[in-house]
């Protein structure tokens, strides 16, 4: 753990690559969240079915709306805190801005490998591989190992 704090005196400058990433994870994420706060806010309206599930699809099952919820509050009350935060602090060259961003990372990976999983026979059927491994859950996990990467780079002292 010390090689991943031996820079906590120096300051960490944003390059191009920290300001690509930033910008491609708040893209990636502001959908997603706007359509959490619609499920928080109203869990049961069409609207929200909308937005999270397709226009006029229902809930799977009641685990499928269970766990769309669950990761609705995790993502609130964890995630985006990690993920705004951790961002600031990196545009604000802080090797905590890099710690807490790379703990928003990892947790990026690991839940969408697991939906990645999961949805896979509801959402690859009805759009392909292209979509599914992209847009629907490929960007979350690229962006997560990316950043996760680049995290670790800098905090062990590389210079892009």
């Amino acid at each position: 753990m010390d090689i991943l704090f031996q820079n906590t005196t120096q300051t960490l400058q944003p390059t191009i690559i920290t300001w690509i990433l930033i910008s491609f994870g708040f893209l990636i994420y502001l959908p997603v969240f706007y359509g959490q706060i619609m499920l928080l806010a109203r869990p049961h309206s069409q609207a929200t079915k909308d937005v999270i599930i397709g226009k006029g699809e229902e809930w799977r099952d009641k685990t499928h709306f269970r766990s769309s919820y669950g990761f609705a509050w995790a993502d609130l009350i964890f995630f985006l805190p990690l993920l705004v935060i951790g961002s600031a602090g990196v545009i604000m060259s802080q090797v905590w801005g890099y710690a807490l961003w790379m703990a928003a990372a990892a947790i990026a990976v690991d839940v969408n490998i697991v939906l990645w999983f999961s949805e896979k026979e509801y959402v690859y059927s009805m759009w392909g591989p292209l979509a599914y491994y992209t847009f629907f859950w490929g960007f979350f996990v690229y962006w997560g190992l990316i950043s996760v990467i680049y995290a670790v780079l800098r905090l062990s002292g590389v210079n892009f």
